[in-house]
């Protein structure tokens, strides 16, 4: 399906006592269940807090302001899709609880979302034409690419500008085959070997338990740090995992410098501000500077809640961190999680405990039979993987976590896994 198709969203009116925040997902879902365009769901959202020892669905805002546990839990009748929210030092068993209470909610709306397609009629869905497939092509780079590509995998190389180069020449070698005046589609080309590429590296990883760096799946790459990196700021900290780095600054500001809040659901001022910068050399890439964007705004608000938890409850300044990624490979806002902190202790700000942040990911079978648990992702195994599990947390329990699941059918057994594996890394 490859037609633009854009869903509006826009709050018209709303109750000071009702958070809006869930519906979003709600009503994009039920517009594309009641229209011709086809789509997988339907799907729902909500969001769970943990209040005075008790689960309560779509929390009210004055019950919100009491929670210790606000999860936004996304997903199917079927599956859980994505997972984000922040915690007061919860356990893990907590977050699996929450999670299990609003996926009961979601499968009752997406039922009433069906019901409310058959009242419209809305059972028929537009048919498109899909882009052209060579299936000869696609045999042939399988049995020419398959056992190169398992190969490379298998090597363990730690550097990805060298890993890149020789799954590259593997392809290279492949069309040079073909001769000068092959009249294959380089399109097609590059996608099924992109394909069997992926497939590979999947399987290396479930047969051998060795990672595309030659890491163990529970291996952290090995990190780096260093305070007061910055002669001028009031703290800082340089903190690299791997080929992750994050210069972290902190700034200690007075009440004249705190942030105006106005929202359609809170107005007031914000006393901590934590920015997050990812310019385009982090990844080798040429592109412009512009606003903030997509990435920016998640993984910032990521690293704000994760640290905000251990601030002083009795703070006099105003706190301003900003976060420049220099090299990114795979959990940046895990990188800014810690240098966070380090640079937050620096400043000689008294937080309560420090806070770490792992990534976590999966590669699966289809049908869920095998399936490997990694630590600390590179971009690589967020790109081929299932799943991209950002965990942040003290060493008494989690405080914010954000999930994107790319398969249909996770079950608790494996994210309760990932979870603990995830509590061993931090």
């Amino acid at each position: 399906y490859h037609a633009d198709t854009q869903v509006m969203i826009s709050l018209i009116s709303v109750d000071a006592n009702i958070m809006p925040v869930a519906y979003a997902a709600l009503a994009a879902s039920a517009a594309l269940v009641v229209s011709d365009i086809p789509f997988n769901g339907p799907i729902s959202e909500v969001m769970v807090a943990k209040v005075d020892g008790v689960y309560v669905v779509n929390p009210s805002v004055d019950q919100s302001g009491q929670a210790n546990m606000e999860l936004i839990v996304a997903g199917s009748a079927d599956n859980i899709m994505m997972v984000e929210g922040e915690c007061k030092e919860v356990q893990e068993s907590e977050m699996l609880e929450a999670i299990r209470i609003a996926h009961e909610t979601i499968k009752v709306q997406c039922t009433a979302q069906l019901e409310l397609s058959q009242e419209v009629g809305a059972s028929e869905k537009r048919t498109y034409e899909h882009e052209n497939h060579d299936l000869e092509l696609n045999d042939m780079i399988k049995v020419d690419c398959y056992k190169a590509c398992y190969a490379v995998a298998k090597e363990g190389i730690a550097d990805k500008e060298i890993r890149k180069e020789k799954f590259a020449a593997i392809i290279d070698k492949f069309v040079e085959g073909l001769g000068e005046d092959h009249e294959y589609d380089s399109f097609l080309i590059n996608k099924y070997f992109h394909n069997v590429q992926k497939d590979a590296i999947r399987n290396c990883v479930m047969d051998t338990s060795i990672r595309l760096d030659g890491r163990q799946l529970d291996e952290i790459r090995p990190i780096w740090s260093e305070i007061d990196y910055l002669p001028g700021t009031h703290g800082s900290a340089v903190f690299t995992r791997g080929e992750t780095q994050s210069l972290t600054s902190v700034t200690l500001g007075s009440k004249v410098d705190e942030q105006m809040i106005d929202g359609a659901m809170y107005s007031g001022y914000n006393k901590f501000i934590l920015h997050y910068n990812f310019p385009g050399f982090s990844t080798g890439e040429v592109r412009p500077n512009r606003g903030p964007g997509r990435r920016e705004v998640g993984h910032g608000n990521l690293a704000m809640r994760a640290l905000k938890q251990v601030l002083p409850s009795e703070n006099p300044y105003t706190i301003r961190i900003v976060s420049d990624i220099l090299e990114s490979n795979g959990s940046s806002s895990m990188a800014t999680v810690c240098a966070g902190t380090l640079a937050l202790m620096d400043a000689g700000i008294q937080i309560s405990k420090p806070v770490s942040g792992i990534a976590m990911g999966m590669i699966s079978e289809k049908d869920g039979t095998r399936y490997s648990v990694l630590s600390d992702i590179l971009g690589d195994e967020d790109h081929l993987g299932d799943m991209d599990f950002k965990v942040t947390g003290t060493r008494d329990g989690i405080t914010a976590c954000q999930m994107d699941i790319k398969v249909d059918g996770l079950s608790y057994n494996i994210l309760e896994e990932a979870m603990e594996q995830a509590k061993k890394g931090r």
